[in-house]
């Protein structure tokens, strides 16, 4: 692995100019702050260019140009990771995807699409409207993040509950590879053998290969929606709520939760009738065959009701179902209201283990003084709360970098993870190695040295073996925190 990249120069520069055009190439200090960072704002560093390729041949001309001039590079999206998966670390070339934006193929015979990374989640979903046919994996974030930074992160999303994750709806990619290469691997075939690189590569952070294309599985849409609401005065209530409903047989679609600052924040933005007195929300959707459905939804609501819910409430129409679900998942804007800063945590833990970090969060962030918040996939345990701060206030900083890290820890603690869907970027760092033993780690590195031996490739990301020292060295105020 490489250990001293070389600077940007100006005959790099140059060179990249003649392949993508001067209009794609931004070297000013001004432009260059705009990819600073992504949606963790705590750590920030600019690139020394950021470009913008509009093919996989000229993405993998980049490549090559920054192998000659020994220049680490680092692909973003639309910069919605929360993670700092996109982060800079060394400075170099930011090659920026955005541009390649095109859905290549739909294909409803075979149930697959193809499409460009700079594809934004939510085209595809319009694209598919009135076929029959839909792409599962629906993040929180889907009106912003593109389908590449879904692929690198394997994103979830409220529906993955019942539907899987991203790495369950890609059939293949295009790569290419650190060395300038173009390779597909999988593709529309719904077989694949030999090795899973497909799934190696969904999940890799970047750090593996740029991917350029991918063949993404397509979902039947159900024929029948049942969505309901119910309404809590305690959060120990809400949280043994969704262990029963799942011990009893019943998989929704979704089920989210969401507490009373939540809460607070969406009826303030979208006044849709939320009860600002309760303590939590829950968000319940099944799908599927009509018959049936009545009779689960009869089950649930006897559920929740059994476990204290005040209400539960039913959309009554598909106009009334998509204002919910615009509510949830533009819960995270909401929290602009609240705060001009927040940091994300994504960790995850057994759902009979809510109840108590739920209690646990709330602990920590008085412990830490901070405001913390909650809005998560609550059906597969996966925590997301919300730390308040600003930024601009260095202590505050430091005391949710605290709060932040005690909360994975106890995430850990119960037989979890510290990630779900965010990935580990340049923020969870610290924790692989409380969450994998050094041949668990070795193997690892050995897998991303076979794909990216000269090491230029997304520098100081996920593996402490291959690049906590360069983010000390970057960010030492951040490590110091922790």
């Amino acid at each position: 692995m490489v250990t001293t990249a070389s600077p940007v120069t100006a005959e790099l520069t140059a060179a990249l100019r003649d392949v993508l055009g001067d209009a794609a190439v931004l070297t000013a200090e001004s432009d260059r702050a705009v990819y600073e960072c992504d949606g963790f704002v705590i750590d920030k560093n600019r690139p020394d260019v950021v470009v913008f390729p509009r093919s996989s041949e000229q993405v993998a001309a980049i490549v090559r140009l920054c192998n000659e001039h020994n220049v680490v590079y680092v692909p973003r999206g639309a910069g919605t990771s929360l993670a700092g998966g996109c982060l800079p670390v060394g400075g170099g070339v930011m090659v920026v995807l955005t541009r390649m934006k095109d859905i290549l193929e739909i294909n409803l015979r075979d149930r697959y699409a193809v499409v460009e990374p700079g594809v934004v989640n939510v085209w595809l979903t319009k694209a598919l409207a009135g076929s029959g046919y839909h792409y599962a994996p629906d993040p929180s974030s889907q009106g912003a993040c593109t389908l590449g930074g879904n692929v690198a992160t394997n994103s979830g999303g409220p529906h993955t509950l019942k539907y899987g994750v991203t790495v369950n709806h890609v059939l293949g990619v295009e790569a290419v590879m650190p060395d300038g290469s173009i390779v597909e691997f999988g593709g529309p075939s719904q077989q694949q053998f030999g090795l899973d690189l497909v799934g190696a590569l969904v999940g890799s952070e970047g750090t593996l290969a740029i991917v350029t294309k991918a063949w993404v599985r397509l979902t039947r849409d159900p024929e029948g929606y049942r969505t309901m609401l119910g309404v809590f005065d305690s959060i120990d209530d809400t949280t043994n709520t969704i262990s029963e409903i799942i011990a009893a047989g019943i998989i929704p679609a979704a089920l989210e939760m969401m507490d009373q600052g939540i809460i607070g924040a969406l009826e303030e933005a979208f006044h849709f009738g939320f009860p600002l007195d309760a303590e939590a929300v829950l968000l319940i959707e099944v799908d599927g065959l009509e018959a049936g459905l009545d009779e689960q939804r009869d089950q649930i609501v006897e559920l929740c009701k059994k476990n204290g819910a005040r209400e539960v409430r039913q959309a009554a129409d598909a106009k009334e179902r998509q204002l919910l679900w615009k509510c949830r998942k533009q819960a995270f804007g909401a929290v602009g209201r609240l705060s001009p800063s927040y940091c994300t945590q994504d960790g995850v833990v057994p759902r009979t283990k809510l109840p108590h970090m739920l209690r646990r969060i709330k602990e920590i962030g008085i412990k830490h003084d901070v405001r913390i918040v909650n809005v998560f996939h609550a059906g597969d345990g996966n925590l997301h709360p919300i730390v308040l701060f600003d930024e601009r206030d260095a202590e505050q900083t430091k005391r949710v970098l605290l709060a932040s890290h005690e909360i994975l820890d106890e995430c850990l603690a119960c037989g979890g993870s510290v990630t779900g869907e965010h990935g580990i970027g340049v923020e969870k760092i610290d924790f692989m190695k409380k969450m994998f033993n050094e041949d668990d780690l070795a193997a690892m590195a050995r897998l991303r040295e076979a794909f990216n031996p000269q090491g230029l490739l997304s520098v100081g990301k996920m593996l402490p073996t291959s690049g906590a020292c360069g983010l000390e060295q970057k960010h030492p105020g951040r490590r110091a925190a922790l």
